[in-house]
Formats: structure tokens, sequence, C-alpha cells
């Protein structure tokens, strides 16, 4: 394996991102985010205004049945979709038709955020792989990717294009076994084993083995919604026509270097994942200007 290329200002400009298709706001892409149980519904909003914030087109969020109205109050960009919910307060895992339709229309899918029920996370994530258009992106997070550790041929083998989004320990449960040091290489593992690029704790690495470094991230990034955030920016970038590997490098880096702008407000560690969203567009902006 190459050493990872360290990603710059000047790598990204050489990568440029697409804008989308035309100017109305469907060429940009529609991002439809799958999560949100009752008692986790922060986590769909932080990916889902993330994914705007990344320059989606048009958002859908699709969220336990007792959070959807507070939902689209606080997010007026999107459509909010309530679901049905176990007694628990999770996402059931028997998807209603509309929520269906969405897939079948949507250009990229995020599922994972605010989800907290493994085997019903399964169910949801296997509907909606069979309702999903062949062209569809995927993002997968979080009880997403718990899921796929447990049925780790849903994805066929790479035939679309999809980004996985885990932490440490997400990671192990992906490859059934502790992390070593090298996270580049391991970030490859998991690339390799399921046919994803995947974005690892600022390594980044693409099926073929081709592996990239974000170095501006801090210890402030490891807080509360921050991966939601992550999985968010790579899902809007997606919706744009990014690749999988293209869409993980921007996303990283406008995490971390978000993460910087704010330290000098809040310190290292004091800032919140909802105030990266304040600083994401910006700094996607100032790389592609």
């Amino acid at each position: 394996m190459a050493d990872p290329r360290i990603i710059t200002p000047a790598l990204l400009r050489e990568w440029p991102l697409p804008i989308g298709a035309g100017e109305d706001k469907r060429g940009r892409g529609t991002v439809l985010v799958v999560g949100g149980s009752r008692n986790t519904p922060g986590g769909v909003l932080l990916a889902g205004v993330a994914a705007l914030r990344a320059g989606a087109g048009r958002l859908q969020l699709a969220v336990a049945e007792s959070t959807a109205t507070a939902l689209s109050i606080a997010v007026p960009e999107a459509k909010v979709l309530g679901l049905p919910e176990t007694s628990a307060g999770s996402v059931a895992g028997e998807l209603p038709e509309p929520l269906l339709e969405l897939a079948a229309a949507a250009d990229t899918i995020a599922v994972g955020p605010g989800l907290d029920d493994v085997e019903e996370t399964q169910k949801i994530l296997e509907t909606v792989l069979e309702h999903a258009s062949a062209e569809t992106t995927l993002v997968l997070d979080a009880y997403a990717l718990g899921a796929l550790s447990r049925q780790p041929n849903l994805l066929d083998g790479g035939k679309r294009g999809v980004a996985l989004t885990p932490n440490r320990v997400e990671a192990e449960h992906l490859l059934g076994r502790d992390l070593r040091d090298d996270l580049a290489a391991e970030a490859v593992a998991v690339a390799g084993r399921f046919g994803a690029a995947v974005c690892l704790h600022g390594h980044v690495a693409d099926p073929d083995g081709t592996t990239w470094r974000e170095e501006s991230g801090d210890a402030g990034l490891g807080t509360s919604g921050s991966g939601d955030v992550l999985a968010g920016l790579v899902a809007g970038l997606l919706a744009r026509g990014a690749t999988p590997a293209q869409a993980g490098c921007w996303a990283t880096f406008a995490h971390a270097v978000s993460g910087q702008r704010l330290a000098p407000r809040f310190g290292r560690t004091g800032f919140l994942a909802r105030e990266l969203l304040d600083e994401v567009a910006y700094t996607i902006a100032t790389v592609s200007s």
C-alpha cells in the first residue's frame, strides 16, 4: 500500500467538486436521511443540515413518528416523514410505502444517524437497498454499520457507490477484530471488504487501495453528534455528483477545518457538533473559490 496522500487545499482544488446538473435544486441532488429514534432524533437533524451545507439541493428526513413534527419545525428546509416505532421508541424495520417511494427517487440515502436498535436497523437497511435505484449512492453510519457487520453481503460487492463513516469501535465490528495502529491500512481493509469508500478518524480509503490523510483534526471533533455531521457532509457531496472517495476527502477536510475555526472561540474541546454546521459551507467555499 502506498503512503497516504495528505488532504490539503491544493489537493482538493485539483479535484474540484461538481456543482450539480443545471440551476434547479433537483440538479444538486436529493438526500434522504433515515434514522432518528424517539430518544436520539438529533442525529438526523445534524446529518441533514450538514448535507444541505455541503450543497445538496433537497433534503428529506425519515424519523420515528413521535419526533417528526418537532423535527419539521427545527429543519423547515426538509420534508419530514414519520416512521412506525417500537414500544421502546426505535424506528421499526417495517417501513411504510411513502418511505419506499422516497428511497426509490433519492440520489443519496444516508442510513444510521440516531438509530438505536441493530436488529430493526438491519431490516431497514435491507428494505432501503431493495427499493433504491441502482444509481443511488449510499452513506452508512452508526447502527447501520453494525447491521452491515452482521450481514456483510448486503452491499453486493461494491456495485453501487457507497461511503462508510465508522468510528474506531464500528470499524472493529466491521473487521471482526481489534484495530491495529496503522489506521490507513485498517481503512483500506474495511474498504476492500465492503467495496466502499471509508472515512476513519481522518483517514480516507478507496476500495482500490488508494488512501488519503487529513492532518487538521483535533480532539474537539470527538464530541456527541460530530460523526453525524461528517456522514451528512459525505451524503451532500455525493448528491452533488462527487465520487465516494472524493466526497470522503472533501468532507473529512471540511469537518476538521471547521473545528479549527471554532477553537479560538470555544477552545480545543468546547465547541458543539451543531456549531460545526455554521462553518462547513464557508470552509468548502474557501477551498473551491
